[in-house]
């Protein structure tokens, strides 16, 4: 009997994961490479093809799966996203349908990995969450009555566009002063670059020739003064734009996602303690900030691939 897969394909700025996934959320291949190594969108489906091929899944291929930041459910394009090299219009569903011969559908990256969350991860139980992602860039899941929230245009969910610093810092978008630039794996950078001034000598951070959000949580943990201080103000910029966020959609809960959220309770308590710092009174002591169930890789495979399942699991 073949069994039938579907290809999740997640395209970040940084780097793109992909797998195989099965009816019943099972990973059987995924990998990951480098985003910027590919100076085309082609190239990169290209890349994609020969791997699946040489794993022998082609004539198990149902579809395809595609998350992408600023990708556009309706048209299958990703439109003007800041954080690729690949600039203006991509009709990224068509150039994999042309390659594949197989359907594919296109999402929203922070909506594909929302599915994931709540198909097989830490939202399983929930009608009403926002899932967080904290990656290269900040994006956003929302579900509400148990339904993806995509918008006329398909563009719902851009919660790290949301300006919390007014003439803040400058933007990939463009703009300045948005949350993404405070709180995301480049924000964090930015942090420490901006406020190095104020960096004690004995800090690790002093040592390093190229600082990464990863090297800052984990000095943080260990006991680093000024990489604490960073994460502290991280966790803040985040727990009061959350506090915000409770008012238009009355979640149950946040789930965070991506490379921020690695460090488990750690970061999320405290942006769980400036969360209900700065929420209405009607909300507080509502709404959970839970991280991910799932490996970082793993939801957005998961999520994307789910999503050619997507109708048959809800029935």
């Amino acid at each position: 009997m073949i069994e039938h897969v579907a290809l999740g394909i997640d395209i970040g700025g940084t780097n793109t994961a992909y797998g195989l996934v099965n009816r019943n959320g099972e990973v059987l291949f995924e990998e990951s490479v480098t985003t910027t190594d590919y100076s085309d969108p082609e190239d990169l489906v290209e890349k994609i093809y020969q791997d699946v091929k040489n794993k022998g899944f082609l004539d198990n291929l149902l579809g395809l799966g595609v998350g992408a930041p600023n990708g556009n459910a309706f048209t299958g394009n990703i439109e003007f996203a800041p954080n690729l090299k690949w600039k203006g219009v991509i009709p990224i569903a068509e150039l994999f349908e042309q390659k594949f011969h197989r359907p594919t559908l296109l999402a929203n990256d922070a909506n594909a990995a929302a599915i994931g969350e709540h198909l097989f991860g830490n939202a399983k139980d929930l009608n009403d969450f926002v899932l967080i992602t904290l990656g290269t860039g900040l994006g956003s899941g929302i579900f509400i009555n148990g339904e993806l929230i995509v918008g006329s245009q398909g563009f719902a969910g851009e919660y790290g566009h949301i300006r919390v610093v007014h003439n803040g810092r400058l933007c990939g978008c463009g703009r300045k002063g948005c949350l993404e630039t405070y709180v995301s794996s480049t924000g964090v950078v930015r942090s420490v670059e901006e406020l190095s001034s104020t960096c004690k000598a004995d800090s690790k951070l002093n040592g390093l020739s190229k600082i990464t959000a990863k090297d800052v949580f984990q000095l943080a943990v260990a006991g680093d003064q000024f990489a604490c201080e960073i994460v502290d103000y991280t966790a803040e910029m985040l727990g009061i734009a959350l506090a915000d966020f409770a008012a238009f959609s009355n979640p149950k809960a946040y789930i965070l996602f991506g490379g921020l959220a690695q460090s488990g309770p750690y970061f999320s308590e405290k942006v769980k303690k400036h969360m209900e710092e700065n929420l209405l009174q009607i909300y507080q002591g509502h709404i959970e900030i839970r991280n991910s169930a799932l490996h970082d890789m793993n939801a957005a495979v998961l999520g994307t691939a789910a999503s050619m399942f997507w109708k048959a699991i809800k029935k």
